[in-house]
């Protein structure tokens, strides 16, 4: 069977597709696997009673109740005007940014919500030649998160720069190192000067690293954004004010220019497949647009189990006091244990400054970080390999790109006990094999 270009592309190989397929195959399997590569949020009790809660005040025994409308009528193509008027309530009520409901629209999950932005501001426009322009996102930082590369419609249009790689202590210890922004790389770009930068983009905190970029950082951004006439796209996904997994004091700001995302998933909601784009009205209204010729709307279940968090500031509560301290102790207890089974050997690891995972450079690997996949899942136990988390970067002689691995830490202490332990035991054979 024939298809057309737009479907070749989904028919290839992928980095997102490889991470999915085997989080599924694990989860069918009748072989113990060590979950440690996929993005699913740990389950949390207190933060599931609260949905469950939530979820009890909807009357769903009614007919008349919230669920079934939520599952029996369609919203707007903007999404659920509850749940939005409810955000705006919420963001202007703890920010203070005078937002409207015109600056809000719900997806079907963020990889939707970036589906749509990265093709609104990447790809060919129009100018005053006969051919257009191919303009590109600009990925100030790399590695960034593995769900970008292949969301364009037709090519991949990324443009990203290299991380300055800084040794760091980490709660007085030494082995652990940072990602900064090299501003001088980017503000060189010919791509940005020669307007083929349709937007900047950026994660935080980053998946898969952990890191967060310095309110600093982020503001040079945004001027720089501004400076060339483009949109900030900041993923937000595992960042303030929910889920708030996110350990540095930093500052969330907002305006005109931004385009900020947020999600449910990383709360404990990922089924329900509900993003969230806060953005200026133009922005939204073609979001909307997309989301009607798309998805006709968006799903509207997530939306009402989290309209009651929401609106009492519960879900910020959970976000605070159960989310981020159950993540901060998974990343210590990982930490130690990786130190434990790989103390002297030529391991480092990102500064856990927030979100999900652990990012683990092997110095000097001797075998690419694809390969230490393959041998790592035959001992079953899955990661991620670095390969694929750098999109506008040509890795073919970036040796960095090839020596580290994405660890989940959202499992529970046995599986993260197990998975690091066979970690462990495959680096130290590989090094002392090529030694």
């Amino acid at each position: 069977m024939q298809f057309s270009k737009f479907g070749q592309k989904f028919t290839q190989n992928s980095g997102i597709l490889q991470l999915m397929d085997d989080l599924g195959d694990a989860l069918k399997s009748d072989q113990p696997v060590n979950m440690l590569g996929g993005g699913n949020p740990a389950r949390i009790d207190a933060v599931n009673q609260a949905f469950l809660e939530a979820f009890k005040t909807l009357d769903v025994g009614d007919l008349d109740s919230p669920a079934i409308d939520s599952m029996g009528n369609y919203s707007n193509p903007q999404g659920d005007a509850k749940f939005i008027d409810t955000l705006v309530d919420f963001f202007n009520r703890h920010y203070g940014w005078g937002l409207t409901a015109d600056n809000i629209a719900l997806t079907n999950g963020s990889q939707n919500g970036f589906f749509y932005l990265f093709n609104l501001f990447g790809g060919m426009f129009d100018d005053d030649s006969a051919e257009g322009i191919d303009k590109s996102i600009l990925l100030p930082l790399a590695p960034e998160y593995i769900g970008y590369s292949d969301v364009h419609i037709e090519g991949k249009h990324f443009v990203a720069v290299k991380p300055i790689i800084e040794e760091v202590e980490h709660e007085g210890q030494q082995g652990f190192f940072k990602y900064k922004v090299d501003f001088n790389a980017l503000e060189a770009l010919p791509a940005l000067k020669n307007g083929k930068i349709g937007a900047i983009c950026c994660s935080r905190p980053t998946n898969p690293t952990g890191n967060v970029l310095t309110d600093d950082e982020m503001a040079r951004l945004s001027e720089l954004a501004k400076k060339y006439e483009i949109p900030l796209i900041i993923d937000n996904a595992y960042g303030m004010p929910f889920p708030n997994i996110i350990y540095p004091e930093v500052t969330l700001n907002w305006d005109e220019n931004t385009i900020l995302c947020l999600s449910l998933s990383k709360i404990g909601l990922p089924g329900a497949r509900t993003g969230i784009i806060v953005a200026n009205s133009d922005v939204i209204k073609v979001v909307s647009a997309m989301n009607a010729i798309v998805n006709l709307s968006p799903t509207r279940f997530g939306a009402t189990i989290a309209t009651p968090l929401v609106a009492n500031d519960t879900i910020k509560d959970l976000s605070d006091n159960k989310i981020k301290p159950f993540y901060k102790a998974k990343a210590n207890l990982a930490v130690q244990l990786l130190q434990k089974e790989l103390a002297d050997y030529p391991m480092r690891i990102h500064k856990p400054e927030g979100a999900i995972f652990l990012w683990i450079w092997f110095e000097g690997l001797p075998v690419n970080s694809v390969e230490l996949y393959e041998r790592l899942k035959q001992q079953g136990t899955l990661i991620i390999p670095s390969e694929h988390f750098f999109p506008g970067i040509d890795t073919g002689s970036y040796a960095h790109a090839h020596e580290c691995i994405r660890m989940s830490i959202a499992q529970d202490d046995e599986t993260l006990t197990k998975g690091i332990a066979t970690i462990g035991k495959v680096v130290r054979e590989l090094y002392d094999s090529h030694k």
